[in-house]
């Protein structure tokens, strides 16, 4: 990538891995004192509110990546009116949306007293959080809609520096008012109070930062005949987003319907630490993807190749070092620190490790389908979500989280593993398939035998992660750098693309040189 993209996405890398590391520690921290002062119901509560907001959010689902996907050229001509007309216009359809999402939520709240007949927290409780969350997502809808400028034009760091700072002064008077008052109803406004003071500075920024930029939600309505494309794109993306919304969101609502409320919060520990690791990978990679959204807009065939592979390198390394990470050290530290009474079987790690590795793993393949604007494969997400909605209704109902987890794992694997690279290859890059398995079987088998090897060395350190932390750290710098060594010099000599990612790494560059 040229100098200025890879500059925007090490800037963006950067200021995300700070706020990643803050809101580490504020997450595990603040479950714990929420656990002991709220209980495992409320939180349970609050993840379960969260996912009826998802599904309401479903209303939303292609208009954003299809509005991400036509500023990418508008921006590299530097054409601002035609960037102002299509905030405009998504502006008009974002309160289009806001205005339909309210109105679900009203009657959907209706059937709350059937939903929750069996919780002993009160409907009181129940009715103040929904709707308290609802007016917290309906802000982005109604007011924070210009915000997706930010991160088509690789300044997603702004967003970081100013609406996460927020985020984590929230998060500390929480735990702090939670602790002395063990209160409900102050954590929920708290919440509610801070996603607005979030927007508003967020607001302030842009205006700085794009003092020109002028929208009309009222012009966006007419600006949007000129733009048929947006919503051709935005139907073809919303059949995709809402499979994506099912396989990545509804674990929590499965969960609570074919085991219990309690088993949510058990679920949602672990979910919690996974979450919070995954999002380092997207620290490091949130900024990249309005680069190769560039980069495909120049028309370079060589250097977009070239660029893939180094993807490819990164995404299946990082995917590989954070599953062997997570499924040595979750449950010793899980039983550190919650307890060993929060461990739950270990056939759901083995399942949520398989999940995860096809999941990042994919991501390169993704940003590039985005970039070329390849959403016309509707029939995929229809058969990725049949074959995972059936599997997980009856293997739900007999395994409970396993069948749900197998849902997941078998609707994935004939998609996004064969077909999505298939897609690719032969209508956005334009080349033979097996070019692609040419390098992609190396990345697989490689991490399988980095994972064996030191799988089996772990079992046999003279070290246990489960007596304490200093034994937990101990047992973590002696395994997964071993594991970290393995796979990037295999990865080094054996696959396509390594070579040259490694080489942007500053403080190697020279070295290898």
């Amino acid at each position: 990538m040229p100098e200025s993209r890879v500059r925007k996405s090490l800037l963006n890398a950067k200021v995300n891995l700070v706020f990643y590391f803050l809101s580490l520690f504020f997450a595990f921290f603040s479950r714990k004192i929420f656990l002991d002062c709220l209980g495992a119901e409320f939180i349970g509560l609050t993840g379960t509110l969260g996912n009826i907001l998802g599904y309401l959010n479903l209303a939303e689902l292609g208009v954003g990546a299809a509005i991400s996907f036509h500023l990418f050229k508008p921006i590299q001509q530097n054409n601002r009116q035609q960037i102002c007309d299509i905030l405009s216009v998504f502006g008009y359809l974002y309160k289009r949306i806001g205005q339909a999402i309210l109105l679900g939520g009203i009657i959907i709240s209706l059937f709350f007293p059937l939903l929750f007949n069996k919780e002993e927290l009160g409907m009181g409780i129940i009715y103040f959080a929904f709707y308290s969350f609802l007016g917290s997502s309906l802000i982005g809808y109604f007011i924070n809609y210009r915000q997706i400028l930010l991160s088509a034009d690789q300044k997603n760091y702004l967003v970081s520096i100013y609406f996460q700072s927020a985020g984590l002064v929230k998060t500390a008077m929480q735990i702090l008012l939670a602790y002395y008052y063990k209160n409900l109803y102050v954590w929920v406004f708290i919440e509610f109070l801070f996603g607005i003071i979030g927007c508003v500075i967020l607001n302030w920024k842009i205006n700085k930062e794009y003092p020109w930029l002028k929208t009309s939600k009222a012009n966006g309505k007419v600006l949007l005949k000129q733009y048929p494309e947006i919503i051709k794109n935005t139907k073809q993306v919303f059949i995709h987003k809402i499979k994506d919304f099912l396989l990545g969101r509804s674990d929590e609502l499965f969960i609570y319907a074919f085991v219990s409320l309690k088993m949510v919060a058990f679920y949602g520990n672990y979910m919690l630490i996974i979450a919070k690791l995954s999002l380092f990978f997207s620290s490091i990679f949130d900024g990249i993807n309005a680069g190769v959204g560039n980069l495909v807009a120049e028309g370079n065939k060589n250097n977009t190749m070239k660029v893939f592979w180094e993807l490819m390198f990164a995404r299946h390394f990082l995917a590989g070092f954070m599953v062997f990470s997570l499924y040595t050290m979750t449950e010793p530290f899980v039983s550190l620190w919650l307890g060993s009474e929060y461990i739950m079987s270990h056939n759901i790690l083995v399942l949520l490790m398989i999940y995860l590795y096809i999941s990042h793993s994919r991501s390169a393949v993704d940003m590039f389908n985005h970039a070329h604007g390849l959403y016309a494969d509707t029939w995929s997400a229809w058969a990725e979500l049949i074959i995972n909605i059936s599997v997980t209704v009856i293997f739900g109902l007999k395994y409970g989280i396993i069948g749900i987890l197998l849902g997941k794992i078998l609707s994935v694997i004939p998609i996004v593993i064969f077909w999505k690279p298939y897609y690719l290859f032969r209508s956005g890059l334009q080349l033979p398939y097996r070019e692609y398995w040419q390098g992609a079987i190396r990345f697989y088998a490689i991490f399988a035998v980095s994972f064996m090897i030191c799988y089996f060395i772990g079992e046999r350190l003279p070290i246990d992660p489960y007596i304490g932390y200093g034994q937990w750290i101990l047992y973590g710098i002696s395994l997964i750098p071993i594991y970290v060594v393995i796979n990037v010099l295999l990865l080094y000599i054996c696959t396509p693309g390594a070579r040259t990612c490694i080489k942007r790494i500053p403080i190697l560059r020279n070295k290898i040189k």
